[in-house]
């Protein structure tokens, strides 16, 4: 099977101090993967290091076989958290943008994503809650086409009867061969969609295994996390 996602001996330092280290990671096409960790873990580092925002990395990525900057960047869909635009902004303004820079953006998915959100184009980003701007995010990430989509956290600010409608949708949203690795604190509600499991902990990954193989445990995805925490304070 063809692999969506290849790390060897990537390490990330900031002010001197050790963020990722020496993370070896491969992820097969089609799989959807929890990243799981404490707050300061490393999970956003992580993906914005495979995204090509976090610089000065050492080691190597691979987003489908590709591993230049901008090969990988044309293979992969970051939640991005607009921060680029203005509060002024309409939402018709920045799906002018992704159309004019990424060339895998569907218009007419976004569409069909917007409407399912509630969000007007006629909104401007300022009118916009945290949890209307966290499913404006959603809809512009799976509006593209990706061998790789990067969720970091897309749901903290969305309330549960939309989160829960969200979550029990992403399966139709992705290609059978794209590969979506997500970072998330609501493990039992997304427990259901995974294939995989990584486990982020000082810097370091602890584990990566099989969703069913932790099922054939007789025990819950979350139970399994919290574990590797257990007598901490």
């Amino acid at each position: 099977m063809n692999k969506a996602l290849e790390i060897q001996n990537l390490t990330y330092k900031k002010n001197q101090k050790v963020i990722l280290d020496n993370i070896n990671l491969d992820l097969a096409q089609g799989k959807i993967v929890a990243l799981l960790g404490e707050n300061g873990a490393g999970k956003t580092t992580l993906m914005r290091c495979i995204a090509g925002v976090a610089k000065n990395w050492s080691g190597s990525i691979k987003v489908a076989g590709k591993s230049g900057e901008a090969e990988k960047k044309a293979k992969l869909a970051f939640t991005d958290k607009l921060t680029g635009f203005s509060d002024s902004t309409k939402i018709k303004h920045v799906i002018k943008f992704y159309e004019t820079i990424y060339s895998d953006f569907d218009l007419e998915e976004f569409t069909k994503l917007r409407e399912f959100m509630k969000l007007s184009p006629d909104m401007r980003l300022g009118q916009l809650s945290r949890g209307m701007r966290e499913k404006l995010v959603i809809a512009l990430t799976f509006a593209r086409k990706a061998d790789l989509y990067l969720l970091d956290e897309p749901f903290s600010g969305i309330d549960p009867m939309a989160r829960k409608k969200i979550i029990n949708s992403i399966i139709l949203w992705k290609d059978d061969n794209a590969t979506i690795l997500i970072s998330d604190h609501f493990v039992n509600e997304i427990a259901t969609l995974l294939d995989e499991v990584i486990i982020l902990k000082d810097n370091r990954i602890l584990t990566h295994q099989s969703a069913d193989q932790i099922r054939s445990e007789n025990t819950s995805i979350e139970s399994f996390y919290q574990a590797f925490y257990e007598g901490e304070e």
